[in-house]
Order: C-alpha cells, then structure tokens, then sequence
C-alpha cells in the first residue's frame, strides 16, 4: 500500500488495529505473510482524512460491531469484514468512482498481505456491491455487508439526526438547494426499495424504524 504516516495512537484506533490484525490472519487461513499493521495503519490513515465528516473511522468501527450481529449469516464472515474495511477506504464526496477505487486498493492491498486469490476476489466483488446496495438473492455476504452498512438508518432520532447533519457537511460544497433536491432524491429511492434490509435481524430489528427515520428526513427536506 502507500506510504502514509501511521494513524494516531488512541484506545479507539489500537481496537480497530487488532481486529484488523484477527481479521487478516484468519483470512490468510495459517498462511505466512507481511505484518498485518502497516496496513491497518494505512486503512486508519484514510478513514480520518480531513474531507469526511461521517464515513470516518466510527462509522468503520459501527459497520464492523453490526457485522459481529451479522456475521453467522455470512458464509464468509472474514471475507466480509475486510470489506468493510475497504469499503470507503477510498472516499472523495465530491467525486463518482469511490467505490471503485476502493475495490482496486483491496486488490493490490489485500494480494500483497498474503490473503488468497478467491478471498481477495470477494471481498473486492462486496466493496463494488455498495455502490447499489443490492445483493442477489442468496448473496448472504453480501446481505450481511450491505445490511451493516445501512443500520445508521435505523438509528434512534437524535443519533440518526447527527448522521444526516454529517452528511450535510461532508456535502458543504453543494448548494442547499441542490443538496435538498439530491437528499430528498436518495431518501424516495431507499424508501420505494421493497426491503432496505435482506439478513433475518435486519428485516426485523431495523426496518420499521429506518422506514420512519428516511420518512421523516423526507419530510423535513421538502416543507
């Protein structure tokens, strides 16, 4: 990966470095490789990057705490968790090809530290997947990702008010208007969508209440 300098020193960041560390190992399945730090070390540099003001290393540790919930409905729980690593390690509000870029640093990262072809290829296929958030039926890595990814959603009021106000700044450079008309755009998609949630726990834990959150974000956008 690129040299960056090494993500400050915290409790909250020395836990997101050994779960990377347990997360890796696993996924090398006891084979050799490079010391898992220096990549986590990276991965950490860029969730704090000045520009973010949600996707930030909580929302890394958030989606990471929800895969813990989710993890017995991933067939590859490990392949998962390093997806959600990468998922927005490449993050630029301002710009399309996020996902993409993410997907690509897994490759050449993940190659590099030793995970095997087949695990690397998957978790590079999840990064892709949240740019629609719609995994195949059956896909449960997928679901179980792409569920984690979306709990904010469901997030009790004043929790879920401070990641629409989070979003809103990482978007400070958008016109309000043209961030209400855009904002309201995304809150009707999600809501027409038949289900927002596709794992057993989300469906029943977190879809009415995400329901009523987007709905009434929606209604404060437009009067």
């Amino acid at each position: 990966m690129d040299d960056m300098d090494p993500a400050p020193r915290s409790s909250a960041a020395d836990t997101l470095r050994d779960r990377w560390h347990e997360c890796l190992v696993a996924a090398r399945g006891g084979d050799a490789g490079p010391d898992p730090l220096p990549y986590a070390d990276n991965l950490l540099e860029r969730w704090a990057e000045p520009q973010r003001r949600y996707h930030t290393t909580a929302h890394l540790a958030a989606v990471l705490g929800h895969l813990d919930t989710l993890s017995g409905h991933a067939a590859d729980a490990d392949a998962v968790r390093l997806a959600a690593w990468f998922h927005d390690a490449v993050y630029r509000p301002d710009r399309s090809e996020n996902e993409e870029r993410s997907a690509v640093l897994a490759e050449r990262a993940l190659s590099e530290a030793g995970v095997p072809d087949a695990t690397t290829a998957e978790v590079a296929r999840l990064v892709r997947l949240t740019v629609t958030h719609d995994p195949a039926a059956g896909d449960t890595n997928g679901e179980a990702l792409c569920d984690a990814d979306l709990a904010i959603l469901a997030a009790p009021p004043k929790e879920y008010a401070e990641y629409a106000a989070r979003v809103r700044e990482e978007y400070g450079f958008v016109p309000d208007e043209a961030f209400r008309e855009g904002r309201a755009a995304v809150l009707r998609q999600l809501l027409e969508l038949p289900r927002l949630f596709r794992t057993p726990h989300g469906a029943a834990e977190w879809e009415a209440r995400a329901r009523h959150n987007l709905a009434t974000e929606l209604e404060l956008l437009t009067h």
